[in-house]
């Protein structure tokens, strides 16, 4: 962590930038990207190794459990039906 003690000026202009590129508004979501994808790596990362030390061992590594699949999608409710178009009212000719 010493590392990072003398260049935290460093961090605050990036910090700055992106606050700048994306705004206030896309800073959630931006770091939920950023957790998604470092838990995404994180999950590839174990099972790369559990497939490595199974192939070294020569042992079957233990199954981990599977997530439930998703829900299914609801189909959303159906449209109401389309009003008629507007039609305007007959001309009637005006005698002078």
């Amino acid at each position: 962590m010493s590392g990072l003690t003398g260049h935290w000026w460093l961090i605050l202009i990036i910090l700055a930038i992106v606050l700048i590129i994306w705004g206030p508004g896309k800073l959630p979501d931006v770091g939920a990207g950023m957790g998604r994808a470092i838990r995404e790596f994180r999950k590839a990362s174990t099972e790369t190794h559990d497939t490595f030390m199974q192939s070294v061992s020569g042992q079957p590594a233990p199954q981990q459990p599977q997530s439930p699949p998703p829900p299914p999608v609801s189909e959303a409710p159906p449209a109401p039906p389309a009003s008629p178009a507007y039609t305007p009212p007959p001309q009637t000719p005006v005698s002078r």
